[in-house]
């Protein structure tokens, strides 16, 4: 992308306003697997599997080699381990992944100061004015690059695009450590010939939904009208009406202390049993607690959130008196708020746990008496 705007090409509707923006989606390349690799010589080349155990958990990071064998992030640790027999676990170091985090933080802040992180290893950075008066926003993802590889030995991908959904799926197409641009000429044709799974921020359930509309591809999504679309997906019906003309008005945020961290997924098939909807509290709570040790931060009030079939939400919040200090416990407490509204009513098609009364390790609250809604 030149320094000069440059109109995107005419489909209809304009991605860019007055003026197009030049967007960087910076990813680190396995990340907590290749710090350890870097820091142990002997688990280079090798499967790793950052989390969990033989036994139990769920996995939070792989390494490349681990992933060739289908082992990949939230995945319970016996499948990884059934899938690939020679997978090393190895404990997190949060407090290292932190610290190698702040390094690259330091070398995004070289060029711009419109930084905003989705976790340790990603974030979206906003170059269109940068502090080196560098032109070309590809450059600026080469040198970002090759200044990470410098300082930490580690190697990571960059999107380069006018928006943020097609920066972060320019970032996956030459990982890993390679970069991919998508021009403001490119987006709308691009995102028609994407399939709808690939489309950051649609799930299997949604995927699925879309699938059976006749919907596979963002021209099928382009194709259909906005009221269509809000019917069969509420609020999030004019956002794929957006990103499949490859609109994205969103800008880059720089950090904004979060309020509460949580995590949800709709299921293909609606749950009935207990013990199936329990299972998937493991892999909901442990995104949870993973975003939380990377950030140095725990919470009080845990929030189960459940829909049912027809689309009927309730929620039951838990707070207790310290902090939650593991990942364990964050799970039983919503495994015991989701024992409490079974035997269930009617299918659940979607579940969620949120952690909120957010504490950093560095600002902790007095305790306080618990409640339960």
């Amino acid at each position: 992308m030149e320094g000069s705007a440059t109109r995107p090409a005419d489909h209809g509707a304009d991605p860019a306003q007055a003026r197009v923006r030049k967007i960087i989606h910076v990813d680190m390349d396995a990340f907590y697997a290749s710090v350890e690799q870097r820091d142990n010589p002997e688990l280079r080349g090798k499967p790793v599997a950052v989390g969990g155990s033989a036994a139990r958990g769920v996995v939070a990071a792989a390494s490349y080699e681990a992933r060739a064998f289908g082992v990949r992030s939230a995945l319970p640790s016996v499948t990884a381990k059934r899938r690939c027999p020679d997978l090393i676990f190895v404990k997190p170091r949060f407090e290292v992944y932190r610290a190698v985090s702040a390094q690259i933080r330091e070398i995004f802040a070289e060029h711009t100061d419109l930084i905003e992180p989705l976790s340790l290893d990603e974030a979206y950075l906003d170059v269109t004015e940068n502090k080196q008066h560098i032109g070309v926003a590809t450059e600026i993802a080469t040198a970002i690059r090759a200044r990470i590889r410098e300082v930490t030995g580690l190697n990571a991908s960059a999107g380069i695009s006018y928006c943020k959904f097609l920066a972060k799926i320019a970032s996956d197409l030459n990982k890993p450590n390679g970069q991919a641009v998508i021009t403001p000429a490119m987006g709308a044709d691009f995102v028609a010939r994407l399939p709808v799974k690939k489309f950051h921020g649609i799930g299997p359930a949604t995927a699925a939904k879309m699938q059976g509309l006749g919907i596979e591809t963002g021209a099928d999504l382009r194709g259909q009208t906005l009221p269509f679309l809000q019917e069969h997906f509420g609020k999030a019906g004019a956002w794929y009406y957006a990103i499949s003309r490859g609109i994205d008005d969103r800008p880059v945020q720089p950090d904004r202390p979060r309020k509460s961290v949580g995590a949800e997924d709709t299921f293909a098939a609606d749950l009935f049993e207990f013990d199936l909807a329990k299972a998937e509290l493991v892999t909901l709570a442990a995104k949870v607690w993973r975003y939380c040790e990377e950030r140095g931060f725990s919470g009080r009030t845990v929030t189960l959130k459940v829909k049912y079939t027809d689309f009927q939400i309730i929620t039951r919040s838990r707070t207790v008196h310290a902090p939650i200090r593991s990942e364990d416990e964050l799970r039983e407490l919503a495994d015991g708020l989701l024992e409490a509204t079974f035997p269930a009513p009617k299918g659940i098609r979607l579940l969620g746990v949120t952690l909120s009364s957010l504490l950093s390790g560095s600002n902790e609250e007095k305790p306080q008496l618990s409640l339960s809604l």
